[in-house]
């Protein structure tokens, strides 16, 4: 493994840094039991290795951010207020503590958060905590949260720069160790601040291989090591928001630097969405888009895995239903089973029926908008269509060119598709 700890002084902190995370992981114990660690038959097979899911969506709060709250606060003042900011998981974590240690909390999130994920960070902290909306983007909310602590004079929980949070994360490869009886060969997990993954290379070392999975349009820690140093994206997409960070953590980086651009994958938004599906219809196991990760990066891994035991960190199923219509779409246009057109349909009688005729017997016509003007000799269609083999697609285009049809697809122009789908 490219991680390396060359001095005397460094494997003596590192040395402490596992008993460190032994002892967080033992006195976790009194408030929630290990995550399963489960045997995937069928990835298992499709890949020809022994591939172990460690099931951080099945902790209480649904993800492993718990953890590294957990340790966070058992290590401070239980008189302060503790102040946190996130969108998210890392909420429903310091809610949870809040509540376990009997100490007040004010927790930021942005104005556009979901109703669904502050709805159940109050469930969890209840009484203990207060939520305040602010900014309609993380940074501002995370400024506000900042300023709020200092006038305040609270602590701060990050949700990944800070040393206690790195050890709490840990936790996960104390427990992978102790349920697999021994260090796996190779572990993916995803990456967003960094809090989680470099924890777990702390704690293995060079005794296993890492991948580490960010998402496409959150990859900040792909341009921190071409940087040298953490540094900002300018634009994040937010649909994996589980590790779409705009900026890996200073802390977390220290350990990372050293991973090597080779063990770090970038997955597209829209091809963790055909995982998601496939382990939702196949094994029943419902994962946020950052808790796919892991399991998605299989396939680019390919022979590298063949024959060794692998375990996969499935981060978090907090998954609100009312998106999977959002997540098929994505996932059908990235397989090239759907696209969408805009049409000119000329404006003459027949030219609709024509147009229909050029359809497969697995084509369907998923969306139609028609806007006809009485003053031109053409109109224009929004045609949404789908089939079962992406092929199919060339043979109908053709037919559509060669009828003198004019056509834009207009499927992966981000801008455009945003707009009108």
């Amino acid at each position: 493994m490219l991680v390396r700890f060359p001095n005397l002084m460094q494997s003596y902190a590192m040395e402490h840094f596992k008993e460190a995370a032994k002892e967080a992981e033992k006195i976790m114990r009194g408030v929630f039991e290990r995550t399963p660690l489960q045997k995937n038959e069928h990835l298992s097979a499709i890949y020809g290795a022994d591939i172990w899911l460690k099931r951080e969506d099945l902790s209480p709060v649904r993800s492993y951010k718990l953890r590294g709250a957990f340790n966070a606060m058992r290590k401070q003042d239980k008189n302060k207020l503790f102040v946190a900011a996130s969108a998210g998981n890392h909420a429903q974590g310091v809610a949870y503590m809040c509540k376990h240690f009997g100490v007040k909390g004010t927790i930021f999130m942005p104005v556009t958060t979901p109703k669904q994920k502050i709805q159940k960070t109050e469930i969890f902290g209840g009484d203990a905590i207060q939520i305040e909306l602010v900014g309609d983007y993380f940074d501002d909310c995370l400024k506000a949260a900042q300023d709020f602590c200092k006038k305040n004079n609270g602590h701060f929980l990050s949700p990944f720069d800070d040393v206690d949070v790195i050890e709490g994360q840990a936790s996960v490869a104390v427990e992978i160790e102790a349920q697999l009886g021994f260090c796996p060969d190779h572990i993916v997990m995803p990456v967003g601040g960094g809090g989680l993954s470099a924890g777990v290379l702390n704690y293995f070392k060079n005794n296993a291989q890492y991948s580490l999975i960010e998402p496409l349009g959150g990859a900040s820690l792909w341009a921190a090591l071409i940087a040298g140093r953490p540094v900002s994206l300018d634009k994040v997409d937010t649909f994996a928001d589980g590790a779409a960070v705009g900026q890996i953590g200073n802390k977390p980086f220290e350990t990372l630097k050293s991973i090597g651009l080779a063990n770090v994958l970038r997955a597209p938004e829209d091809r963790v969405c055909i995982t998601m599906l496939e382990m939702l219809n196949v094994e029943g196991i419902v994962l946020e888009p950052a808790g796919a990760l892991s399991i998605d990066a299989l396939q680019d891994l390919g022979q590298a895995i063949s024959g060794r035991t692998v375990v996969c960190i499935t981060t978090g199923g907090n998954f609100d239903f009312e998106r999977l219509p959002e997540v098929k779409e994505r996932s059908q246009r990235f397989k090239g089973v759907k696209k969408y057109l805009i049409l000119r349909m000329p404006q003459r009688p027949g030219a609709l029926k024509e147009f229909l005729n050029f359809l497969g017997p697995d084509d369907d016509i998923t969306r139609f908008e028609y806007l006809k003007k009485s003053a031109r000799n053409f109109g224009s269609i929004l045609i949404g269509i789908e089939t079962k083999d992406p092929n199919h697609f060339g043979d109908f285009f053709d037919k559509l060119s060669n009828a003198g049809f004019t056509f834009s697809d207009i499927t992966n122009d981000e801008t455009l598709a945003q707009f009108v789908i």
